[in-house]
Parts: structure tokens; sequence; C-alpha cells
């Protein structure tokens, strides 16, 4: 015999907000079972059940996420360096190029005087650092872009659902279009795409690009989009909007953004830019599931 398992979280659970809470664990135990009679009923609004990822495919996210840590550590042992360079008049030395070592073994403060012993040893400590973090990023991106000939190899629709080949199929598709990078393509194959929309409208509200609106009586307004989902995702996502907006001037989402903000500048842009990302999104979600190239848009 078959058991489903239902896994409830308490804490989201509908409460009268009128009143002063109580909290025990049989009260809590109560409103699950109502909540889950009501769910059986048909009452899909009582619960929103979660699609948990499997363990290939939450691995999978493994590699952008580790990039995204090491690109913030290499900023980071970057600015450490020039900063305390400057400290002593020293501006002309670029930490992550290839040259540093040798020149910074010749360098001088600003009243031609050597470095203090203990700055240039941190120094040469933050630059080792630093070189090994730049290696790690590199070994990333490049298994990241290895994903792409693998995946233009594959037959997409002969690949089976959610094996690492569809996924490469996938990331493949999407980087031939123009201004979608290896990263963009992985970012939205991996955080995004694995996951099951029924429309345009559960894709957009997941990323937070939808509006809130706010309608009671004669007040009728929206108050900005709801950032429901997680914000580093959002915030590539409006960067992929405006690489789309450059190098894909000729589709109809660009002409729509120009159309729109022509003269415009500033806060006009940026509020017009979300809207892109929402648009782009549901393009290329579709572009991914069916193959529908977005109009106007110019495929490698």
């Amino acid at each position: 015999m078959d058991l489903e398992t239902v896994v409830l979280d308490p804490a989201s659970l509908l409460v009268n907000r009128k009143a002063k809470q109580r909290k025990t664990d049989r009260i809590d135990a109560k409103k699950m079972v109502r909540a889950l009679l009501a769910y059986d009923r048909g009452d899909a609004a009582v619960l929103s059940r979660v699609r948990v990822p499997s363990v290939a495919e939450e691995d999978r996210k493994r590699l952008l996420r580790e990039r995204q840590r090491l690109v913030k550590e290499r900023t980071s042992l970057t600015n450490a360096i020039k900063g305390l360079l400057k400290l002593h008049g020293v501006f002309d030395l670029e930490p992550r190029a290839g040259d540093f070592d040798a020149a910074f073994a010749a360098v001088t403060t600003a009243c031609g005087k050597p470095l203090p012993p203990r700055a240039r040893r941190e120094i040469e400590r933050l630059a080792e650092r630093l070189g090994l973090v730049m290696r790690q990023v590199e070994a990333i991106e490049a298994e990241r872009d290895a994903a792409v000939p693998a995946g233009a190899a594959v037959r997409r629709a002969e690949a089976p659902a959610g094996s690492a080949a569809r996924a490469d199929a996938s990331i493949a598709v999407l980087a031939r279009l123009k201004g979608i990078g290896a990263n963009d393509a992985t970012l939205l194959t991996h955080e995004v795409f694995y996951r099951q929309f029924r429309n345009r409208r559960e894709l957009a509200s997941w990323a937070g690009l939808t509006p809130t609106p706010w309608a009671s009586g004669d007040v009728e307004r929206d108050q900005g989009i709801g950032r429901d989902g997680p914000a580093w995702i959002r915030a590539q996502l409006l960067q992929m909007a405006w690489r789309w907006v450059r190098f894909q001037p000729d589709s109809a989402l660009s002409q729509w953004f120009q159309a729109r903000t022509a003269g415009a500048r500033g806060r006009i842009r940026r509020v017009m830019i979300v809207a892109v990302a929402r648009k782009l999104l549901v393009a290329l979600w579709r572009y991914a599931s069916t193959g529908l190239v977005p109009t106007g848009a110019r495929v490698t």
C-alpha cells in the first residue's frame, strides 16, 4: 500500500489577526487537520504545494552559487589590497593583473621609501588568497561553459526529464540567443526553469516581478512589485533585461521598451526595465520549453 506523506508549516496557516494568539502544539495540530481536510475536499487556496527538488537538481545549483560566493570574495580581497596600497600612496597597481607579483616586489611608497614590512607581508598574504580564489573561479567557469557544447550534442526531447543531459541541452538552447550568455542560461536552467509553472503568472509571481494591487472602494492602485522570490535571482534578471535591450535592439521587447522610454531618464527607465525583465523571463521560459523564439530575437 502506497502512503503519501504531507509536511505542513503551521506558521503559514491563516490566523485571526484581531486577537492575541494562543500557541500550543494541540492548537497547531487541529489547524493542520482542518487545513488538510479542506485541501482534500478541493479547496486549493488553503494550502500551496511546494515542489521539493531532487538530490541531483539541488546539486546542480551548487555551481553558480559557489561562483557567486567566490566572486564576492574576489572583490573583497581586491579592495583590501587596493586599500592598503593607497594608504601608502600607491595607486597604479592592479591586484588581479598577471604581473602584480613582479610589480609589487619593486613598489615603493609615495615618498620613495620601501613599504612597511608588516603591510607588505599582509598584502602578500592577501594576494596569495586572491590568486587561489581566481583559480577556483576559472575552474568553475570552465565547468559551467562546458555544458554548452555538451548540451548542443543532445536532443532535448530525447533526454529524460530532470536529467543532467536535459539540463545541458536547455542551457545550450538558451545560450544561442544573442545577449544570453552561459552564466544566464545556467542560472535560468538550474534555478528557475526546472520548476513546474502552470502559466506565465505563476512564473512571474515566483520571481517577485508581478505588481501588488491595492483596491478598496474607490481606491485602486499598485504597490509596486511583490519581491516574493529570491532577491539575487531577481537582480540577475534585471541585469539580463538591460543586456537584452542592448544586444537585441531589433526584438519586439526592446522596441517596446524604447517606445515607452523615449526621451526618459532615471526612474522611468528603471521602472520600465522591471517590466522588461518580467516579459523577458516569460519569453525565455516559452523558448526553453517549446522552442518559440522571442519575436524579432537573433539566434546564433
